[in-house]
């Protein structure tokens, strides 16, 4: 089949290959310009996610510093409470002591210190295993105590004061 064309129907269909040609730089032309918006988002996209998988990992790795070191602080709390709850008991433990150290006396024998006993009773027990006798346990007013041949005395009187003379 043969079709004739006209001059007119020629230019009418190289017009609208002209226009056609137009509409295709412009369309090509606005999805060049998307497709370069779409790799500079990807592009961006990529560098904030590298630029927070990087914060993550120094997060990552403080948060592993920081356990760590409360790990320590928690070792060394233990520690602490440990040898606080030693020191309490030693505490205690010295006054007891002290609680039993106020009764205490002494056994002097002509003035010079025999024996420390934590009551009278016990110290009087002690001397009676000597053959000393209940009745002279105080020295005689007029007499100095170096001349009574044995003498009961509180301790307290007997500590060694801070500047270190007997008190």
């Amino acid at each position: 089949m043969i079709r004739i064309i006209t001059h007119a129907r020629l230019a009418a269909l190289r017009q609208d290959a002209a226009q056609a040609r137009e509409q295709k730089r412009e369309v090509q032309a606005s999805a060049d310009a998307a497709y370069a918006r779409h790799l500079r988002a990807v592009h961006d996209l990529t560098a904030e996610a590298e630029a927070a998988h990087d914060k993550a990992a120094e997060a990552d790795a403080r948060a592993h510093e920081l356990l760590q070191a409360l790990a320590q602080a928690n070792i060394h709390l233990a520690a602490a409470r440990a040898s606080g709850i030693e020191q309490a008991a030693r505490i205690e433990a010295l006054s007891g002591d002290l609680d039993a150290m106020a009764e205490a006396v002494v056994l002097l024998h002509y003035g010079k210190l025999h024996s420390v006993h934590p009551d009278r009773p016990a110290a009087e027990r002690h001397a009676a295993s000597f053959g000393v006798g209940p009745g002279g346990w105080s020295p005689a007013a007029d007499r100095p105590m170096e001349e009574s041949a044995w003498l009961i005395s509180p301790l307290r009187e007997w500590a060694v004061a801070d500047g270190g003379d007997a008190g």
